[in-house]
């Protein structure tokens, strides 16, 4: 079902991207300009995601040499989810988070902050990870790319034909197209595109949680952890290009009162809440001579 409503939701953000191409420039043109910028987004972020998103992070490499407990444990989930070993790399930061990228499992990459580091204890740094390695199985990695460069696109149409408006104005040229498919075109599709956005966020990170919960075997560990991360965003936000904010086990900000609405995770508390249930789950499985 998540896989489905993720299709469905990039599926309207691709549709978003050729319904403005079609409202600012109009007739099969405008439909096939937007179908090429939504091609040309794909591909670009099918094939370069994880160069982007780690450069924009400052990511540095690191081998088993350098940080053997981080190398030892990403090799030991990695094995038990029966995936290739992912490239591991290290954020030079005192906040706390993570994120994974890449294209596929063969082509991936997992990256903690030094703050996470410092912050969490092996166990709580396996669930950590174990969330990040289900984004890779899953393909959330390449999913949540896709997505936010599609959302990008939209944003920067409609930033152009908010210029491209002024500059007819200034000009006193009265011809165009439709003002009410400008008006929806510059104002209603980037907002729109967020949302949709931010959908496919809060359904991919419900599904990595459970996956973490069950590589781990675990979940407890993962919820620990999301308590610690919580507070550590309010003390010590991580900064970088917001765009890449879905792409965290946690939002890099704090969210209060209404900006809860436009958060590109579900709440820390509902997502304690399933791990908890997940534990009980877990728990009840287990043979009772094994406990």
């Amino acid at each position: 079902m998540n896989q489905f409503k993720t299709l469905a939701l990039l599926a309207l953000l691709s549709g978003l991207l050729v319904g403005m191409g079609y409202l600012l420039i109009g007739g099969t043109n405008g439909i096939l300009i937007g179908l090429a910028l939504a091609a040309v987004s794909n591909l670009g972020s099918w094939y370069f995601s994880d160069k982007i998103a780690l450069r924009a992070y400052q990511a540095q490499p690191v081998s088993r040499q350098q940080a053997p407990a981080l190398y030892a444990s990403v090799e030991k989930l990695s094995q038990a989810a029966e995936i290739p070993m992912p490239d591991v790399y290290i954020i030079p930061t005192e906040a706390a988070n993570a994120f994974a990228t890449g294209r596929n499992p063969n082509n991936a990459a997992v990256a903690v902050t030094q703050g996470l580091m410092n912050m969490l204890t092996q166990e709580e740094l396996e669930g950590v990870l174990g969330h990040e390695l289900s984004h890779i199985i899953n393909r959330d990695t390449l999913t949540q790319a896709v997505a936010a460069t599609i959302g990008g696109a939209v944003s920067s149409l409609a930033y152009m034909a908010q210029w491209a408006s002024y500059s007819r104005g200034g000009q006193g040229d009265r011809r165009g197209g439709n003002p009410l498919g400008l008006l929806l075109a510059v104002f209603l599709a980037p907002l729109a595109a967020t949302l949709i956005q931010m959908g496919i966020s809060r359904t991919r990170e419900f599904a990595a949680d459970a996956g973490a919960g069950q590589l781990t075997q675990n979940p407890r560990a993962l919820m620990s952890a999301l308590r610690k991360l919580e507070k550590s965003a309010q003390v010590a936000p991580m900064g970088g290009n917001p765009s890449f904010e879905p792409m965290l086990i946690i939002n890099a900000f704090s969210r209060e009162g209404l900006s809860n609405l436009f958060s590109t995770h579900p709440s820390t508390e509902e997502r304690i809440e399933r791990l908890e249930a997940q534990a009980q789950g877990l728990l009840q499985s287990t043979p009772i001579l094994n406990r």
